[in-house]
């Protein structure tokens, strides 16, 4: 009897503690991850704008009669266009993309485009993969963005190698886009590994931007490449927060939100260091630029501050729950609050009319303090001991494909039953999402289509 009537209060405890958790959530804001990294500097964020232009250029047909372009242009010089690879000539293996031979910033950039949501390749290339499938270098990344990143090297690398040889002071950037951010900071990786067949590149003049990257990594690869891939998120962005398999991600297009408030309470009542425990949970990959513009309770957006750092703990591991989660990803807002960001560094660094002296070595001590910064992440995740290899219960990974993939060269192609099996699995998938109309083109199915 006694039990009983304590049933009234022990539900009463339980419901208060459910509104609590859904007022933190409600009230938790991008702008908290972030408080208390440094902030960027000039010289560090200043290609982030100029490279957005030079993704977006990529959806252009002609370059030289744009139809998409951004306020301002693509700032691009059509005759330093070395190539330019569409859907058809990539053969659905990676995003499109172009090389530009940038010699007002001595610069040789290969920028790649984000996903095109008609495109039945790029789903492919996202849909390859459970989370952690596939090792590489000690840990674990995404198998279909390793596999595209691969195929670009393995197409391209003669190009780069002649360019970096006709430019020996150029820097070699590598872009791109969400689905372009992933494959660009997986083929810095693999460009790192071979620098042997670029001729030789010293590591420093290789660097990546991934521009509102998919979970791409494994911790301890993320912070390892930090020296040389940079990802840059603006405020409440969801892929780079998305914990769920990407195919999750792209079967729930109709009900995005409901399967992002599925995967914020599951990730909320994991302890973090039951995460850091799973080897194959993917991260954002290297140094971390975050761009917050909005905070809680203000009207409309606050002048964009970038903060910066290389996080081991809390690397973006909360879904926002915010009307921007999405459009937050689109790469047109994030040039434009960008460009705003770098405006106001511009304007305030001008204002301080430093000596070029002092500007001359407070480049210098910034160097040193990104690379101290660095190297403190890299002591704190071998802190953390987190295991590099491991047959943990998480996606559907197989150990006998782990063993192989080590083996396998960068040019080798998958013949694992298992993986013929996935590619069944993803066709049957994309059947489901896609139809085909009558001149043979792949078009969204509609809503009643889609749930039949």
């Amino acid at each position: 009897m006694s039990l009983i009537c304590g049933l009234p209060i022990i539900e009463s405890v339980y419901c208060l503690a459910c509104v609590r958790w859904v007022w933190w959530r409600c009230l938790y804001n991008a702008g908290h991850e972030s408080e208390n990294w440094g902030l960027a500097s000039i010289e560090e964020f200043e290609p982030v704008p100029r490279l957005c232009r030079y993704i977006l250029s990529v959806y252009e047909d002609d370059i030289r009669n744009p139809i998409w372009a951004p306020p301002g242009g693509y700032g691009m010089n059509p005759e330093w266009i070395i190539l330019r690879k569409d859907s058809d000539e990539t053969c659905g293996r990676s995003a499109p993309y172009l090389i530009y031979l940038d010699h007002d910033h001595a610069d040789i950039v290969l920028a790649i485009r984000g996903l095109n949501l008609g495109s039945h390749s790029d789903y492919a290339v996202l849909l390859d993969n459970k989370l952690g499938q596939t090792a590489f270098d000690g840990g674990y990344v995404h198998n279909g963005l390793l596999k595209a990143a691969r195929w670009v090297f393995d197409t391209e690398h003669e190009v780069l190698r002649e360019l970096l040889a006709r430019n020996p002071s150029y820097m070699l950037t590598l872009a791109g886009h969400s689905l372009g951010a992933g494959v660009a900071a997986l083929l810095t990786m693999v460009v790192l590994q071979n620098r042997d067949m670029l001729g030789n590149i010293e590591r420093k003049r290789i660097r990546c931007y991934s521009i509102a990257p998919a979970r791409c990594t494994s911790l301890n690869l993320a912070v390892r490449y930090a020296d040389a891939i940079n990802s840059v998120v603006l405020q409440d962005d969801f892929l780079p927060r998305t914990t769920a398999a990407l195919e999750d991600v792209y079967k729930s297009l109709l009900c995005l939100p409901c399967l992002l408030c599925v995967t914020c309470l599951k990730d909320s009542c994991m302890f973090e260091e039951q995460l850091f425990k799973d080897p194959r949970r993917l991260y954002a990959p290297g140094r971390l630029y975050h761009i917050v513009e909005r905070k809680p309770w203000s009207v409309g957006r606050l002048p964009p501050v970038v903060r910066t750092a290389v996080p081991v703990d809390g690397r973006f591991e909360d879904i926002i729950l915010s009307c921007n989660a999405t459009q937050d990803h689109a790469i047109i807002w994030i040039l434009r609050e960008s460009q705003k960001a770098l405006d106001l560094m511009l304007e305030r660094d001008k204002t301080m009319e430093i000596p070029a002296n002092q500007r001359m070595e407070r480049e210098h001590t910034l160097s040193r303090e990104l690379s101290l910064e660095h190297q403190a992440a890299l002591e704190r995740d071998a802190a953390l001991k987190v295991p590099s290899r491991s047959t943990h219960s998480y996606g559907t990974f197989d150990q006998a494909e782990t063993s192989a993939a080590v083996s396998r060269s960068p040019g080798e192609a998958s013949s694992f039953s298992s993986s013929r099996k996935r590619r069944e699995s993803w066709d049957e998938l994309i059947e489901r999402i896609f139809d085909t109309d009558e001149s043979g083109n792949m078009v969204l199915k509609n809503m009643q289509t889609t749930k039949a």
